[in-house]
């Protein structure tokens, strides 16, 4: 069961209510997609612990019906 970009997008913003989501389908096949994501939360925290924060958000759908997510994040002033 593939998920759409639009679901992705509401679950980041849920838990960073702030985020600028792009969201892009890299094969059409809804398993693999590419996310920017820029929050405020992210200022100061270090890359890896951004990914999480996002990874999270998407309440344990990675690896299951979400196969993979290429992921950008920054804060605004890093944008």
């Amino acid at each position: 069961m593939a998920m759409d970009a639009a679901e992705i997008e509401a679950l980041i913003k849920a838990a960073l209510p702030d985020a600028q989501v792009t969201i892009e389908d890299l094969a059409g096949d809804g398993d693999h997609y590419a996310a920017k994501v820029v929050s405020s939360a992210f200022k100061g925290i270090p890359r890896v612990r951004q990914h999480q924060i996002v990874y999270a958000a998407l309440q344990g759908r990675m690896g299951g019906v979400l196969h993979a997510l290429a992921l950008q994040t920054s804060a605004p002033d890093q944008a």
